[in-house]
């Protein structure tokens, strides 16, 4: 039965995660969206409106983001964040999925590639990361402090949600209140912080190049000419990498793609996923 739009939340990998279905049906092809660091799937409702008759979708909020919870015992590595989507798919009784990641989430979709590939067909990476390592260990070591997170609330909130957003989006103009609300919302809960200081202590880093050329699945590898976050000469090094990739970038656009261009991006996925 086809589901036109429903909101989920339940525990997968011992933490409780929220996500959406759009248009659901597993007899169709499902892209799997994940978003950014300090995002949520709040980052693709521009995009997923423009997929969603084509695609069946499952958008879900990585912990300790969005409406999932900010668990302060759960593990924040890549690898396990990928094992909690990988637990979602098997949920959802999907055999293979598009995966689609922005960001820290493109990271999280090559750790699935890595981790089981059957369960993917194609990638499609959105200004993804890479090449970053681990945190420095003198960071890691002041995250243990008892009151560490409060450092981290006062460095995010330092400049305020709208400015940090400007620092992501080329055109500035795309930044209204929806936006700024949007991306403020799951920063209410203090708890998330708390959970942000352990993902420093849990995060591995990026996978390495020899584990990047082992990922065959067709990708495709969109960026923004103007991103300052990740540039782009880290897209075609990443391109490079991956034995089966296409590399597109778009002029006067930066590091947020799935706010600032879903027509183009909903035109170069339809495209490659149909060839």
């Amino acid at each position: 039965m086809i589901q036109t739009e429903t909101a989920h939340y339940r525990s997968f990998n011992n933490v409780h995660v929220y996500y959406e279905l759009h248009h659901f049906d597993p007899k169709k092809p499902t892209i799997v969206f994940i978003h950014g660091f300090l995002s949520s799937s709040f980052s693709f409702r521009r995009l997923i409106p423009l997929l969603k008759q084509k695609f069946s979708i499952v958008a879900i909020d990585l912990p300790p983001f969005g409406r999932s919870e900010k668990s302060l015992t759960f593990h924040y590595s890549y690898e396990n964040l990928a094992k909690t989507v990988l637990e979602i798919i098997e949920h959802l009784k999907l055999e293979q999925v598009i995966l689609s990641g922005h960001s820290m989430g493109g990271q999280i979709c090559l750790n699935i590639a890595k981790l089981q590939p059957q369960y993917v067909s194609k990638l499609v990476l959105l200004c993804s990361s890479a090449y970053l390592g681990r945190l420095h260990s003198g960071l890691v070591m002041s995250s243990h402090l008892p009151f560490f997170y409060l450092w981290v609330k006062t460095w995010l909130a330092r400049k305020g949600v709208k400015a940090n957003l400007q620092n992501v989006v080329f055109n500035h103009d795309l930044i209204d209140e929806e936006m700024i609300e949007g991306y403020t919302a799951p920063f209410l809960d203090d708890r998330i912080f708390m959970s942000l200081s352990k993902m420093i202590r849990d995060r591995e880093g990026d996978l390495s190049e020899k584990d990047l050329r082992k990922i065959n699945k067709p990708s495709l590898l969109i960026w923004g000419e103007e991103d300052g976050v990740v540039p782009l000469h880290l897209g075609k090094k990443l391109q490079q990498d991956l034995p089966s990739s296409t590399f597109i970038s778009l002029k006067d656009t930066g590091h947020l793609l799935p706010e600032e261009c879903p027509d183009d991006i909903r035109n170069y996925m339809v495209d490659f996923l149909s060839s």
